[in-house]
């Protein structure tokens, strides 16, 4: 009789495992929507806006800095 209920316990074993992966993949869906709706928040915010124009700033002053030339010159005597 040991047997039958041995067989039992593993379905449900497989079943909670499957539940548990459900659950894992549903949580990792809502944590993604959440960071989605609070990087769109930032975005839209004062210091979103500003980190924005920071980094624009940053990038335009880089590519401007070297115009081709290279970085270390040498003379030669």
């Amino acid at each position: 009789m040991g047997c039958c209920f041995s067989c039992f316990d593993g379905g449900n074993k497989e079943e909670r495992k499957e539940q548990e992966r459900l659950a894992s993949a549903e949580a990792r869906a809502r944590a993604a929507e959440a960071a989605q709706k609070r990087q769109e928040q930032f975005e839209q915010s004062a210091a979103g806006r500003a980190a924005r124009a920071q980094m624009q700033a940053a990038a335009k002053q880089s590519a401007n800095s070297n115009k081709g030339e290279p970085v270390l010159k040498w003379q030669m005597s």
